[in-house]
């Protein structure tokens, strides 16, 4: 069966990777929408956080023994944990002034997380094995499903949604926007700010971590795979809307989709076409597609 003169099987197979790489942009531009959204930071390091995630998943699975599973979780930890760091010694100071001294500060801090990362392993990838419990496919008729992508599709979707719950319909999530439109206020009320600050830009540094561990096994693990991404995620973030969470869900895992298409049916637009969708609505809705208008 073929449409529009492609086979189903290979349309179906670029729409699948396109997914996967839209839950990819969804999780990091989710990542950079909570940080922006609610402390008002471009933070340029986020695909270096990425990077850093990921390496973190091959170090433990192939120098410590560790298993993929220990690493989904103590692989966004640790960059949480350093992310924490960060907001602690460096973005604190920040809040107050421009944003480009936020965006330069996590430019630096980008360029020394890869030529760390460089100086001990080179600029050739490394890779890191599907895990057994995922390994192999599943026939559907029209496709063939890997197993370790469809695991990264719903994975993403659940912990995408699962974070807009929690910033958007509970009481945390209400005292978090408080907290950045008036702390004095919210600190009235008995709530530490600084802290909450200090532990949602842990938890937004957290979700590239994990998108880090959840592209390990997929693709080559490299010190600049981060910088190779962090560009059309930025795009992602400002077609949804800065600081919108929902339009970044929703948006990244868009722009995967319509990338996938493209390598079927215009190969060689594949690679600007999220970069054209990005002019088309900054002219028709400078503010985004789930922006709000100033």
């Amino acid at each position: 069966m073929e449409i529009l003169g492609v086979p189903l099987q290979a349309l179906m197979s670029q729409l699948l990777l396109g997914l996967v790489n839209g839950s990819f942009y969804a999780m990091l531009s989710l990542g950079l929408a909570v940080i922006f959204g609610l402390l008002n930071v471009i933070n340029f390091s986020h695909g270096a956080l990425y990077m850093v995630g990921a390496f973190l998943a091959y170090i433990g699975v192939t120098q410590f023994g560790l298993n993929y599973w220990m690493m989904l979780v103590l692989a966004p930890l640790l960059v949480g944990l350093l992310g924490i760091v960060i907001e602690r010694t460096m973005l604190r100071w920040l809040y107050k002034l421009d944003h480009l001294y936020g965006l330069l500060l996590t430019f630096g801090l980008t360029l020394l997380l890869e030529g760390l990362f460089r100086s001990f392993y080179g600029v050739s990838g490394q890779t890191l094995d599907v895990p057994e419990q995922l390994a192999g496919a599943t026939n559907l008729g029209f496709m063939i499903l890997p197993n370790y992508r469809a695991w990264v599709v719903a994975a993403s979707i659940v912990v995408c949604l699962g974070t807009w719950f929690v910033i958007e319909k509970t009481r945390l999530g209400a005292y978090l926007r408080a907290g950045t439109e008036n702390p004095k206020l919210v600190e009235a009320f008995g709530v530490n700010v600084p802290m909450m600050v200090m532990l949602t830009y842990g938890f937004g540094v957290a979700l590239a971590g994990l998108a880090g561990v959840l592209a390990a096994p997929v693709i080559n693990v490299t010190p600049l795979m981060g910088s190779n991404l962090i560009i059309v995620v930025f795009a992602v973030v400002v077609i949804g809307g800065m600081g919108s969470i929902l339009g970044s869900i929703l948006t990244g895992l868009g722009l995967g989709v319509i990338e996938g298409l493209t390598r079927v049916f215009y190969p060689e637009g594949s690679e600007v076409v999220v970069f054209v969708v990005m002019v088309i609505v900054l002219l028709l809705r400078p503010a985004g597609l789930f922006g709000k208008e100033k």
